[in-house]
């Protein structure tokens, strides 16, 4: 799919269309940093922004904030989207609001993960202890 912005054209959209069977790259969302499985969005800014030209890869969900805020923005530059991409990316981007509970959540991930790789290394020291006991 190719398709760009009737007014101003600051956007640039566009999907992969090809016949080709590729092995299919697991690609991550350029602002919420999420797995994209299936249909990347590849956007590139359009000719008249000022250099360098950047491209991201987004999410639909992202892609539907993009545009909810492109068609919400009073801005009619070039540089648009790149203006729009930073509203969208101060929201929905993973580390933009540091908060205690994602940090308590990672500790807790941790020490699950800790506790869980202790017992198995407890279990199979058991295993060991109990297979050379019984060879003797």
């Amino acid at each position: 799919m190719k398709n760009a912005s009737h007014k101003t054209g600051s956007l640039v959209p566009v999907r992969g269309g090809g016949s080709q069977k590729k092995k299919r790259a697991v690609q991550s969302c350029s602002i919420c940093t999420r797995r994209i499985w299936l249909d990347p969005i590849h956007l590139i800014e359009p000719e008249g922004v000022p250099e360098p030209r950047l491209s991201w890869t987004l999410c639909d969900a992202c892609h539907r904030h993009l545009m909810t805020e492109m068609s919400l923005s009073p801005v009619r530059s070039p540089l648009r989207l790149r203006i729009a991409i930073g509203m969208v990316a101060s929201e929905r981007w993973p580390m933009a609001y540091t908060t205690r509970v994602r940090t308590e959540d990672t500790d807790h991930r941790w020490i699950v993960l800790l506790s869980v790789g202790f017992f198995i290394a407890m279990l199979l020291h058991l295993v060991i202890i109990v297979l050379v006991g019984f060879m003797h």
